[in-house]
């Protein structure tokens, strides 16, 4: 092989990967999030811009005033509670928004935050299709506001090494990725990944992970195929997904809402691999064993892991920029629209669609 560049292994992959390493969070710029939607993943996102970055939360919106007053007293204590999403969005002390309302409601909240001139992480799923995710960002780009999905996974120190792994040739070209995500939830027409009008299903909520892992790694698929199961609500509660690429390199996912799967990730090479331990999209350790018989194991941070975005967001607005290179809006929208083939082909259609 003459051409030995990070892309010659990988797509995805540029000299910014070699390092295998990413910023401490602790050393981001400061900036004021307001939290719009008081549950549980805006829990644990607040906790660790509290904890980890030198940002705070200054305020929580909610359209139960009690919830967001009890949100603020047990995530982001001093924090401004407002009882609807307008004043949370207009509230002059927050420079940047993060949206953790259900899929069914982000495009609507984030257009909500960029007409209010503020700049927005979108939690992931980005907005439950393609559509209504190019409209939230050709909206930032004429608002000239920074917008980010919020895939926390692409941030985090283990994806860091293993992308310096494959950026240096130590696995060869990667000719293969396997990875799932499964958790069990009992059926409840009324909870939110039951429930079509909230854009429910496997896929958004946690198929997003083993697709967006792909995606990092590989780019956009030139073929998708799909096979899935349906709940009695008619949103997906299984499929199983492989994602074609040139040169016959495939992604093989899938993700349930009626088990808890391994959720562990695998990087074929052709002279070696990358095995990602449980869980593969939170921060986790990786075993690399090469062809040749050499084996090593990267063991690093552990813990909740979302104050990296928090900072990537942070250095992002203080340079100027509307966007980040690695989770880019092209990447994005890549990662809709191949999620938008999936719910296809098994017949998952949203009211309104």
């Amino acid at each position: 092989m003459t051409d030995v560049t990070p892309a010659s292994f990988a797509p995805g992959l540029t000299t910014d990967d070699l390092a295998g390493t990413v910023p401490d969070p602790r050393t981001a710029p400061a900036v004021r999030w307001g939290v719009l939607g008081a549950g549980n993943i805006a829990g644990s996102f607040s906790d660790g811009v509290r904890e980890h970055t030198a940002a705070s939360v200054v305020a929580v919106g909610s359209r139960d005033l009690a919830k967001a007053e009890a949100f603020a007293a047990a995530h982001a204590p001093g924090a401004r509670a407002h009882g609807d999403y307008d004043a949370l969005v207009t509230d002059p002390d927050v420079d940047v928004v993060y949206v953790a309302t259900p899929h069914s409601h982000h495009h609507e909240h984030a257009l909500l935050a960029i007409r209010a001139g503020k700049h927005v992480l979108v939690e992931k799923a980005f907005t439950q299709d393609a559509a209504q995710a190019r409209e939230v960002l050709d909206a930032a780009r004429e608002a000239g506001v920074f917008v980010m999905e919020a895939m926390w996974t692409r941030f985090l120190p283990h994806v860091a090494a293993l992308r310096g792994v494959i950026a240096r040739g130590e696995i060869g070209r990667v000719v293969g990725v396997i990875a799932d995500h499964g958790q069990q939830f009992p059926f409840d027409p009324a909870h939110r990944l039951y429930a079509p009008t909230l854009a429910g299903g496997a896929l958004l909520d946690l198929g997003v992970y083993p697709v967006s892992f792909a995606h990092d790694l590989l780019g956009a698929p030139e073929t998708v195929t799909a096979v899935g199961a349906l709940t009695d609500t008619g949103v997906d509660g299984q499929i199983g997904m492989v994602l074609g690429y040139p040169g016959g390199t495939q992604a093989t996912l899938s993700t349930t809402l009626w088990a808890r799967t391994a959720n562990t990730a695998v990087i074929s090479g052709t002279e070696g691999r990358i095995e990602v331990a449980r869980t593969f999209y939170a921060p986790t350790s990786f075993t690399v064993e090469r062809h040749d018989g050499a084996t090593w194991t990267y063991d690093g941070f552990r813990g909740e892991g979302k104050q990296y975005q928090a900072a990537e967001t942070a250095r992002r607005i203080a340079a100027g920029d509307v966007e980040s290179p690695r989770m880019s809006w092209d990447g994005t929208l890549e990662v809709m629209r191949t999620m938008d083939d999936v719910r296809r082909q098994v017949g998952v259609v949203y009211p309104g669609e």
